[in-house]
């Protein structure tokens, strides 16, 4: 690729080569903090529903910066491509800052060929207004079929328009027309240079990428069913630390997995995953994960160690993450402990926390009937810390939860009835899928474990 002229215009592909695209967003679920209420926004459907598959019906090669197989400094890769992919796609949703940074380093790079997306609740500061941004609807967890469409085909007519066009869309090309364009070293001048001086420091090279570490990160979790079982996850959530030291999600896993793990012992394992959590400032975060999980490690070690404030903060903790996201997780682990601090305490403290424990019952019910009605998609429902297990158990849980609180409103013979049918359903669900039945064991005694407890708190 190389610049036309001095003004730095048109950078043009060679015959019918086909282009690269790099894409720069974040990736996963993420908090959008602009909207109101919050919401959380999950990145990969922009990026698998209407980013990649655009760009590759349009010819060209897609890659996310998570996707680019680097060593332990994600710099480097990420620069290059910044400079040498022939098209860029900046998706600036969640206010995300690594985005925006991303976004002007390509603007001073390369005058031309660069895409701008964001979610409509984005609120775009004074120096991004002058662009031109394509915006799309974010429905929270999914984006609507008729706007992945609808979004799918501006994107084309974007790509289309920009790839044979010489003008600038970069501003800073456009406010300094002299300015010329960046670009890499010819191989011969490489070549004549020699190779660089052997560094006398090792180097600790990460072979896979990002993404594939990711994937199977997920796929050792899926597996896991004894708290050993962990060790495997927990090494790969550290070598993807090692790429993504301070991503929400990555510490949020690695809190997840080191208090599983129960090494070198459940105390010490717990303490450990609040200290990475604290990374997140849990307790004024508006993340309904990070505010869940901080509430599970509480809610163990008030059973480790009895200490009330461990009680108090899981109150607090699995409150706010309950009343932030309405979800059926939080919702039961709330109710849950303010039975457990109501059992500890009398008078009007008792009344109120069991009053409240009721209603929060009340209203996980209608959650839990909500999302099985809708048969909304299950795999990105579930809770960091629900459980370990396929998306496709989700279900399973969903129906756990209503189990509990049927429970825990004195509605015991409805809880019987769903439990059988639930865990009837799961060993079906498992033989159907070619895995063995009976691995429905743990998650049955999970629940009856949690209704055991339940039993002992609630007054006869």
């Amino acid at each position: 690729m190389i610049a036309d002229d001095s003004s730095g215009a048109a950078y043009q592909p060679a015959g019918d080569i086909m282009g690269s695209c790099f894409v720069i967003m974040g990736f996963g679920e993420k908090t959008d903090f602009q909207s109101n209420p919050q919401r959380v926004l999950n990145l990969n459907r922009t990026y698998e529903d209407i980013i990649k598959p655009v760009v590759e019906e349009a010819g060209h090669t897609c890659v996310r910066a998570d996707e680019i197989i680097h060593s332990t400094v994600i710099d480097k890769p990420m620069y290059d491509n910044l400079l040498s992919a022939d098209l860029v796609i900046a998706d600036l949703s969640t206010a995300n800052v690594n985005a925006v940074y991303e976004l002007g380093v390509r603007h001073a790079l390369r005058p031309q060929r660069t895409i701008v997306l964001a979610e409509k609740n984005f609120s775009f500061p004074f120096d991004l207004n002058h662009l031109s941004i394509l915006k799309y609807e974010h429905l929270g967890k999914e984006i609507g079929f008729k706007e992945v469409m609808r979004v799918r085909k501006e994107l084309t007519k974007k790509i289309t328009t920009l790839m044979d066009s010489p003008e600038p869309d970069s501003p800073v090309f456009l406010f300094i027309p002299s300015l010329r364009p960046a670009s890499l070293p010819k191989a011969k001048a490489i070549a004549a240079a020699g190779p660089p001086a052997p560094s006398s420091e090792p180097v600790d090279r990460e072979q896979k990428s990002f993404a594939e570490l990711l994937v199977s990160f997920r796929a050792a979790k899926d597996g896991v069913t004894e708290a050993e079982d962990w060790a495997l996850p927990l090494a790969l959530l550290k070598r993807l630390k090692t790429m993504q030291p301070d991503d929400p999600y990555i510490l949020q896993q690695l809190a997840l997995a080191t208090y599983k793990f129960q090494q070198p012992d459940r105390k010490a394992s717990l303490i450990n995953a609040k200290n990475i959590l604290n990374a997140l400032a849990p307790q004024t975060s508006s993340d309904a994960e990070t505010v869940g999980l901080w509430g599970a490690i509480h809610k163990r070690l008030w059973d480790e160690i009895a200490n009330p404030e461990d009680l108090d903060e899981a109150v607090r903790a699995y409150g706010r993450g309950y009343y932030i996201r309405t979800d059926y997780y939080n919702g039961i682990n709330y109710a849950f402990v303010l039975d457990v601090r109501a059992s500890r305490s009398e008078g009007d403290e008792a009344l109120v926390d069991r009053l409240l424990a009721r209603r929060v019952r009340a209203d996980v019910l209608i959650i839990c009937d909500r999302l099985l009605q809708a048969g909304t998609r299950t795999d990105e429902l579930k809770p960091l810390n629900v459980n370990p297990g396929v998306g496709s158990e989700e279900p399973f849980w969903i129906n756990a939860s209503k189990v509990e609180a049927l429970f825990g409103l004195g509605r015991r013979e409805e809880a019987q009835t769903l439990k059988i049918e639930t865990i009837e359903k799961e060993r079906q669900r498992l033989i159907k899928a070619g895995r063995d039945g009976n691995a429905v064991k743990w998650m049955e005694d999970s629940l009856n474990k949690q209704l055991s407890a339940l039993g002992e708190l609630l007054p006869p």
